[in-house]
Parts: C-alpha cells; sequence; structure tokens
C-alpha cells in the first residue's frame, strides 16, 4: 500500500468520509476518541484494531483509559497522511457496527 504523503485537499476529501475524525491542528495526522461502555469493550477494540493495523503494517499512536481509546493515525516515514492512515480509521470505525 502507498506511502506517499497526500497533499491537503485529498487528505481533506478522505476526512470528509470519516465520521468522527478530526484533522490536527499541524495537518499531519488524524484523531479520534473512542469511547465504550467498559474496559472490555474497549480492549477488545483494540485488539481487533490491532490486527488490522498488522495487516495494513501500519500502526497507531494510541492510549487507552479504562473505556476511553485515543487514537492519532499518520505516516512517520511520509511525515504527515497516507492512503494508510484512512484504511486504518476506515476499519476502525468498522469495528463499531
Amino acid at each position: 500500500m502507498a506511502r506517499q504523503k497526500l497533499d491537503p485537499e485529498t487528505a481533506m476529501k478522505a476526512l470528509s468520509g470519516l465520521e468522527g475524525w478530526k484533522l490536527s491542528d499541524d495537518g499531519g495526522s488524524i484523531r479520534r476518541r473512542f469511547v465504550f461502555r467498559d474496559f472490555s469493550e474497549a480492549f477488545a477494540f483494540m485488539t481487533r484494531s490491532a490486527l488490522a493495523a498488522e495487516k495494513l503494517n501500519h500502526h497507531p499512536d494510541w492510549s487507552n483509559v479504562y473505556k476511553t481509546v485515543d487514537v492519532t493515525l499518520s505516516t512517520h516515514d511520509a511525515d504527515g497522511l497516507t492512503e494508510l492512515d484512512f484504511k486504518l480509521a476506515e476499519a476502525m470505525n468498522g469495528f463499531l457496527e
């Protein structure tokens, strides 16, 4: 999968199709906070997301406190957003359904 940095217009277009995700102030990453009913649900979400990240060979910056998972996606070797960030964000959103 491409690790080519997206231009701002393409990134904004991709972001518009992702519910709940926001662009960082510097435009170099996207972020979302996921809140679940309890720790078990949060951990299950992280497990599914980790498997998706492994398949994409693209790993999130994230943290978990009890039932909350904060995620930031950026492609470090491209110094910004790539197609991979939006694919992983889409997969994570899919785990909510």
